[in-house]
């Protein structure tokens, strides 16, 4: 299997040989949408893709999920045996629903993949669902640990959360909220956190993270992980036959459950997105992603405080991450339109945000930003 993937030489390697891993144009300020996998990410699912063409055998392929699995109990801080890969936060968070039962409290402004899945647990009656609402229509509220405390009941089991707001770019107070909850669960959807900021992620007891965005892994890459309170308490209801005991002995039995984050495993995963995965979370180990980009996420601020621009997300680098949320004083739609005629990629919210999102490669001094700043300016 030599050549499948790229793996680290030389331990850990400088920003400068890290951005040359990639290539996104300077315009692009949209990595909450989807961030631009590294070349060597490419590579390595082609080599891998390579290696499956010529016969390689299966367990050769699937030796990645191991080193990838590996990289995220580094990065997370929780034990292996708590760690399995997930094909999306969406998935992950299905598994997690509908593995739970009582109540779960979690915000109205939610991402709706942290919505429906308890929403579809509820209507199969697995658990109940209780939304913390809006004070004022058109201002999305945020989870602070006041907010949460304030709506917890004695039924409350579970309580779910983004690390980061995908809406407003506020990052939650994990450990705050871990205080206020007690022995609940904190079920955290970090797609938008993890590789953004850097942090204690064993607040959480079930962190769900997607690759296609911030870890710039591609689409079908992800991760779950669970604290021994979360694996004592969560079903493998959605578990199917890779989650028991000797799955290939097909004696037509029920086998026992596996120990372990594993016991909620569906099927084998794809190898080709295993070995996006790792690559990309060691070239995340190889240089300080999450500080590169809390610098340049300030010298933003600077630049559009100076232009005169309204930023609506949070400016206190303990509450934000890579998202920067702006006013466009008209309709979003036009003003997006207007900066990808300038070969700019942002978000629009309506109606009328925008959604600015860097990354520890975003070229602060080239056309992107310039234009973005020039744009916003006369809007």
């Amino acid at each position: 299997m030599d050549g499948l993937g790229q793996g680290l030489s030389g331990g850990l390697r400088g920003r400068d040989a890290y951005g040359a891993d990639f290539q996104e144009p300077s315009g692009y300020l949209n990595f909450a949408a989807y961030g631009p996998p590294s070349g060597r990410v490419v590579e390595a699912i082609t080599a891998t893709a390579r290696a499956a063409a010529l016969g390689e055998p299966a367990a050769n392929l699937h030796a990645q999920d191991e080193r990838a699995l590996a990289a995220v109990s580094r990065l997370t801080g929780f034990a292996r045996e708590g760690c399995l890969l997930a094909t999306s936060t969406s998935a992950g968070l299905q598994q997690v629903a509908f593995g739970l039962g009582g109540e779960v409290l979690l915000g109205r402004d939610e991402f709706p993949s942290n919505l429906y899945p308890w929403w579809r647990a509820q209507e199969a009656g697995r658990m109940r669902v209780r939304t913390v609402e809006r004070e004022v229509a058109d201002v999305p509220r945020w989870m602070t640990p006041a907010t949460i405390a304030a709506a917890l009941t004695p039924a409350t089991t579970a309580v779910a959360i983004s690390a980061v707001d995908f809406r407003t770019g506020y990052r939650a107070d994990l450990a705050g909220i871990r205080e206020v909850i007690g022995d609940r669960l904190l079920i955290v959807d970090g797609i938008q956190g993890f590789g953004a900021v850097d942090q204690d992620w064993t607040a959480a007891d079930a962190l769900v993270v997607g690759g296609q965005k911030w870890l710039r892994a591609g689409w079908g890459t992800g991760f779950l992980t669970l604290s021994p309170r979360a694996l004592d308490r969560i079903r493998p209801t959605l578990g199917s036959w890779t989650g028991v005991e000797e799955p290939t002995h097909y004696d037509g039995e029920p086998h026992a459950v596996r120990q372990g984050a594993h016991q909620l495993s569906v099927t084998n995963l794809s190898p080709f997105t295993s070995a996006a995965l790792w690559n990309a979370l060691e070239l995340l180990e190889s240089v300080d992603v999450a500080g590169l980009i809390e610098q340049k996420v300030g010298a933003l601020l600077d630049r559009l405080d100076a232009s005169g621009v309204e930023i609506l997300s949070p400016r206190e680098p303990a509450w934000r991450a890579g998202i920067v949320v702006v006013r466009t004083g008209g309709p979003s739609a036009v003003v997006r339109d207007r900066l990808a005629a300038r070969g700019i990629t942002v978000t629009a919210h309506e109606p009328d945000r925008i959604r600015i999102s860097i990354h520890a490669t975003t070229d602060l001094t080239g056309d992107g930003i310039e234009g973005l700043n020039d744009v916003l300016k006369q809007v």
